[in-house]
């Protein structure tokens, strides 16, 4: 597959990921290397990753705990405070190995430390390939709020190696499937129609998919680096599903739930509320939940969760002026922005997801 330019970062693909990265490695005087993990990559990736390596610079190996949970400003501390004490300075390099969690955050820390350090992403799970590979977001959570602090800045690479998704478990499978889905709603029936059929969806399929969605993310952060406009698309079935994700996060009897996991509720959602308000067509938006509500475990809601739900759409990053801002779509493929929402209708929509 060929390796994509975008913005100031290049993302290479499974056997162009080494290569390019062991010349980068050659070209680039790196006084050390910093090699970010969780635990399960560090078990199941690092060593992979390290036969790969040519170099003689010295590397660290920094583990941080894996979860979403463990997205935070203290966190973040814990890792600048060993990059300080192992003496990494403004020519060093760090290198993110693993899901969202850790190249949201290692990117933050690297963009932050001594006001700048080099640092490539080598995403480990479908969902960190195709969403947190592009774009160039970092950042962290605040408190269950997600991805509240952070800034946009690219990495030097972006190495996606499609083997590393045979360490992963079928929930983390379909939670970055549901980003995918979402890139064939945004974008349109030529590749939404390749999900139409999610059961005869094969590991052998996913590497031209893959490929497809980074060309499709890149194309529209490409227009939009700063998220003025149509890069807010990107956001479809966000606006709630971030809301949801930070309820359960938070919530003391409900069990955690996994980004794609919320975001495909989140697409349920604005699919009717699309057709409630914008005349998507009901019959789309009624096979958008069979589809989903077949291949993902439906969650129960109660009637009392709406309200706690919408009153943390207020800490969406899309709203301004006090406005709570909704991705529609008015067909497949076509989105309208900053929409407005009634309450009512969001519970109308909670309720068309239960029944």
């Amino acid at each position: 597959m060929n390796s994509i330019q975008a913005n100031d970062s290049i993302i290479h693909f499974n056997d162009t990921c080494y290569p390019s990265l062991n010349q980068h490695l050659k070209e680039n005087n790196f006084s050390k290397i910093f090699i970010l993990v969780d635990e399960n990559t560090h078990q199941y990736c690092l060593g992979k990753f390290l036969k790969k390596l040519e170099t003689t610079v010295a590397i660290e190996i920094i583990e941080i705990e894996s979860g979403e949970i463990n997205k935070t400003i203290d966190t973040c501390t814990g890792v600048w405070n060993t990059l300080s004490e192992l003496d990494a300075d403004r020519k060093s390099l760090m290198i993110n190995i693993g899901g969202g969690v850790i190249t949201d955050l290692g990117g933050f820390v690297a963009c932050t430390f001594k006001r700048g350090i080099d640092y490539i992403n080598v995403p480990t799970t479908l969902l960190s390939m195709v969403d947190a590979s592009v774009g160039g977001k970092t950042g962290v959570d605040l408190g269950h709020l997600k991805n509240q602090i952070g800034v946009i800045s690219n990495p030097n690479l972006v190495l996606i190696d499609t083997e590393f998704l045979y360490t992963l478990p079928t929930d983390q499978m379909r939670s970055g499937l549901a980003e995918m889905l979402k890139h064939g709603l945004i974008t349109g029936e030529s590749y939404w129609s390749k999900f139409q059929d999610l059961s005869k969806l094969k590991l052998d399929d996913l590497d031209e998919l893959i490929h497809e969605s980074v060309v499709i993310k890149k194309n529209v952060v490409e227009q939009d680096p700063f998220e003025n406009g149509l890069r807010k698309t990107l956001n479809y079935g966000h606006t709630l599903g971030h809301a949801i994700e930070s309820y359960f996060l938070s919530h003391p009897n409900k069990k955690t739930l996994l980004h794609g996991e919320a975001i495909v509720i989140g697409m349920i959602l604005a699919s009717y509320i699309s057709s409630e308000l914008l005349g998507f067509p009901r019959e789309t938006t009624n096979g958008i939940k069979d589809l989903f509500i077949g291949y993902y475990e439906k969650v129960k809601f109660d009637e009392a969760d709406y309200p706690a739900i919408i009153e943390l759409l207020k800490y969406d990053k899309k709203n301004n002026h006090g406005n709570i801002n909704f991705v529609l779509l008015e067909q497949v493929g076509k989105c309208k922005i900053d929409c407005l929402v009634d309450n009512r209708v969001i519970f109308d929509a909670f309720e068309f997801y239960s029944k």
